[in-house]
């Protein structure tokens, strides 16, 4: 473990940064996983470890809004909120969402609104909070370590005041998947030197040359506070060399680096690439046209690392030899006893993968994205049958809607996880709603904040992860039944584990 405030060291090499200056590489990134697995307590455990640690930046506004609700037991969202830069915005924050003692048990939590091209000063003023404070609380428990966050590019409507919330607590990476995200590393700097920026949104059914964006001004919601800032790096998260080539080229700011995610790798899988074939269990069948040529990889002079299926020693040496600069890893990490997984459902996943009782299954359907999703079939989640079908469909949170115009002109949202009548009025295809997960409400459920409904039901939990699922025993030490995310970090890298 680091001592307090010691600097982490080189670990796989130096990294010239743009401003002349070295930056430390990681061997192992943690993986941003889900809606706060990737919490900031695990984030700043494999930080003080000399790892990359990251939190997931998906949903903060609704995590920490939830978080204060529940009485925000132990202080640390409150702690962490009183260190924002602008003290209103900090009070504002606190008087709308923090409960004494907590929400009466069984009552709903309060809705935060749904995000829109318009989103309110009040929603990106919570954004920006929420995402200030897990990095925040990630950098004071990683005690000199790095830290990331990582966005899907597939939630673009809150991205800018995300990211600018992360940038004011100092974080040292940003990462993002599930899309292109070649816009990014310039917006990145335009944050860093607090101009107003906005980013181009796709509209269904819109115009040609009709133009929707969404617009931040960082002086505007900072009342002119000008907080130094530097940019952080950029890792595009890919599925392909292609993507990586198409990305490297940009002549103006690519990224500063790849992970590249394998189809094996929990959460969003990229779609294969080809037409859609399905095995005998109705999974996508990925081929020679999704491997990806660690060599070309090499060529681009970036630096890149390997994700999915890579928690291994084995695999991180297969890495290195490829010319990787390390691995990522993250179903090993998410059921650390410092993940956000709720741990009753942590502790049933690991006894499960003790009995030799795990399986992992790549639904084409559950996402309303229309990327694969991984998931992990267990009892009393919505990947079982029953609870699927008693649950009512509902699309109160948001996150994964997609703006379209409608027949009179006007900017809509949808979601295929809603109700089938209500997606169908807003021009959507009754089949497309076939299958589909609220992964919003269940992936909240997940770590302990499900929303209770108006008739005393609770939103079911929906369980993802890798294909190497069942090999998280490894970590497990001898005599215990749980493990800390150094447990992991010192079997890869060949380390003694905690007794």
């Amino acid at each position: 473990m680091m001592t307090p405030g010691a600097v982490p060291q080189p670990i796989g090499g130096d990294w010239a940064a743009g401003d002349g200056s070295l930056a430390a590489l990681p061997r192992i990134i943690q993986g941003g996983m889900g809606v706060a697995v990737s919490s900031w307590e695990l984030a700043g455990a494999v930080a003080r470890e000399g790892q990359l640690g990251v939190v997931s930046g998906t949903a903060l506004e609704l995590v920490f809004a939830r978080r204060l609700q529940l009485g925000d037991t132990g202080g640390h969202a409150r702690r962490a909120i009183a260190c924002f830069p602008v003290r209103e915005i900090a009070d504002r924050v606190l008087g709308a969402y923090f409960i004494a003692g907590g929400k009466a048990a069984g009552s709903p939590f309060r809705a935060v609104p749904m995000y829109s091209l318009r989103a309110s000063p009040s929603l990106k003023e919570l954004t920006l909070v929420a995402n200030f404070a897990e990095v925040h609380l990630a950098k004071e428990r990683g005690r000199g370590g790095l830290i990331g966050i990582n966005y899907l590019h597939k939630i673009q409507l809150p991205l800018l005041e995300s990211m600018y919330g992360a940038m004011l607590a100092g974080v040292d990476f940003v990462l993002m998947g599930a899309g292109n995200p070649a816009k990014i590393p310039p917006l990145l700097t335009l944050l860093s030197r607090h101009a107003d920026c906005s980013q181009d949104i796709k509209v269904l059914y819109a115009a040609a040359g009709e133009c929707h964006e969404t617009q931040f001004s960082p002086l505007t919601i900072m009342r002119g506070m000008a907080v130094p800032l530097r940019r952080p790096k950029f890792l595009a998260i890919v599925a392909s060399t292609d993507l990586a080539a198409a990305l490297a080229a940009d002549p103006v700011e690519p990224p500063d680096g790849f992970v590249v995610e394998l189809p094996t790798a929990g959460g969003h899988n990229a779609p294969p690439r080809g037409p859609l074939r399905l095995d005998e269990q109705g999974q996508p069948i990925y081929g020679s046209l999704d491997e990806v040529d660690r060599a070309a990889m090499a060529r681009l002079g970036l630096p890149f690392w390997m994700g999915g299926s890579y928690g291994r020693p084995e695999a991180l040496r297969a890495a290195l030899a490829d010319g990787a600069q390390g691995i990522q890893v993250g179903t090993a990490f998410a059921f650390s006893r410092e993940s956000g997984l709720a741990p009753a459902l942590r502790d049933q996943v690991l006894r499960a993968a003790i009995d030799g009782h795990l399986t992992v299954r790549t639904d084409p359907r559950a996402s309303p994205t229309g990327f694969p999703f991984k998931v992990v079939p267990i009892a009393g989640s919505i990947a079982d049958p029953r609870v699927y079908q008693q649950r009512q469909r509902i699309c109160d949170v948001g996150l994964l809607r997609v703006p379209f115009v409608d027949e009179l002109g006007r900017v809509g949202y949808r979601c295929p996880s809603e109700p089938e009548a209500t997606f169908v009025r807003k021009r959507g295809l009754p089949g497309n709603t076939a299958g589909r997960t609220c992964l919003c409400n269940c992936l909240l459920a997940t770590v302990g904040l499900a929303q209770t409904r108006r008739d005393g039901s609770v939103e079911p939990p929906l369980l993802t992860a890798g294909d190497d699922l069942p090999g998280i025993t490894r970590f497990v030490p001898p005599g215990a039944t749980s493990y800390a995310a150094a447990d992991v970090i010192r079997a890869l890298l060949g380390g003694p584990r905690s007794e």
